[in-house]
């Protein structure tokens, strides 16, 4: 390689790699047909294992929904998760009698800390064309300290969210949606108040990128120890420091090294994460990550115990009216409308 900079590559799937503090990483694309009276596809599901239909069959899965796409009610402990939605909705219920409907470029930041179900639903809007969707998730670990956190969510609406935007002389731009960090003096909102990204010196970062075709940028260099992985999903071609890099790939960098990055025959669209990692072990069994194994098993006992609350909506797979815009309600009564 042309510069050490480049720690590894390797090829995106279903789920993407991740590296400290970061625990998981999803793509989901799917273009879903038009909508029924019950927002779910106006289609036949004959042919797909519901409850669990992740092949992709006719650019479409319904996950683990039976009406709905999405993902019925299920419990979290000891992470957070931050839910990225360009295209579609997303309809939010929780164990605390929080709710949502977000999309479009808006982000969801939830800290589960020390427990709640939650339900995450696709609901199809459109009764006569197609509903595209696309969205990421990502778990963000928490440290030891904050595992118990009371659990909170907000909400990250897409015009709020600081956007970096520079542009070369022929008139070419980069922008970059700065959802967590800060690219020079562009800041990113607050992240949920318990969150590892909450400390600056963690230097987290969470950037949507998108480079013109033939425009080059210099990522901005990061403190040492801090680990950092672009992942280039859509689009031809990139050089990074001088090597050719095909989409469809996660490329580690060394954070404080200089690394520019071109884009070739296309437009390039990225997303970078980073951050210093979290020194502790690290145990996991499905929604629970703990510290130790005695921990993972308490969070089962406690959840069979308590149910984190229990689960206040009429539906395992709640979803809210067609007409229903973008909304978020919290548990303090409080409800914001988009």
């Amino acid at each position: 390689m042309k510069n050490n900079a480049i720690i590894d590559i390797k090829p995106l799937g279903f789920m993407w790699p991740v590296k400290n503090p970061f625990l998981f990483f999803a793509h989901h694309r799917d273009i879903y047909p038009a909508g029924n009276e019950k927002m779910g596809p106006s289609v036949s599901l004959e042919g797909r294992n519901i409850g669990n239909d992740f092949s992709i069959k006719d650019g479409w899965r319904m996950y683990h929904g039976d009406v709905v796409p999405g993902f019925p009610v299920h419990p979290h402990r000891g992470f957070e998760t931050i839910t990225i939605v360009l295209e579609g909705f997303v309809d939010h219920s929780d164990s605390h009698k929080q709710a949502g409907r977000y999309g479009a470029g808006d982000v969801q930041w939830m800290t589960a800390g020390s427990g709640l179900q939650h339900s995450e639903m696709f609901p199809l809007l459109n009764l006569d064309k197609e509903n595209p969707a696309e969205l990421f998730q990502i778990w963000l670990n928490l440290p030891k300290e904050k595992k118990f956190a009371e659990p909170h969510f907000k909400m990250l609406w897409s015009k709020d969210i600081p956007v970096f935007k520079t542009m070369d002389e022929s008139g070419k731009s980069v922008s970059v949606k700065v959802i967590a960090g800060n690219v020079e003096n562009v800041i990113a909102l607050s992240s949920a108040p318990d969150s590892w990204a909450a400390m600056p010196e963690n230097e987290v970062a969470v950037w949507i990128i998108k480079l013109d075709e033939g425009v080059k940028w210099n990522i901005p260099i990061a403190g040492e120890g801090v680990n950092r992985t672009v992942y280039f999903y859509k689009g031809n071609s990139l050089l990074v420091n001088g090597n050719i890099v095909f989409s469809g790939n996660a490329i580690d960098l060394k954070a404080n090294d200089s690394v520019l990055i071109e884009a070739i025959e296309s437009e390039a669209y990225m997303i970078l994460l980073q951050g210093k990692p979290i020194l502790e072990p690290i145990a996991q069994y499905g929604p629970f990550v703990m510290n130790t194994q005695a921990e993972i098993q308490q969070a089962i006992n406690d959840f069979r115990l308590t149910e984190f609350g229990g689960w206040p909506w009429q539906s395992n797979s709640q979803v809210y009216p067609r007409t229903k815009g973008r909304f978020a309600l919290y548990k303090d009564g409080r409800e914001e409308i988009r």
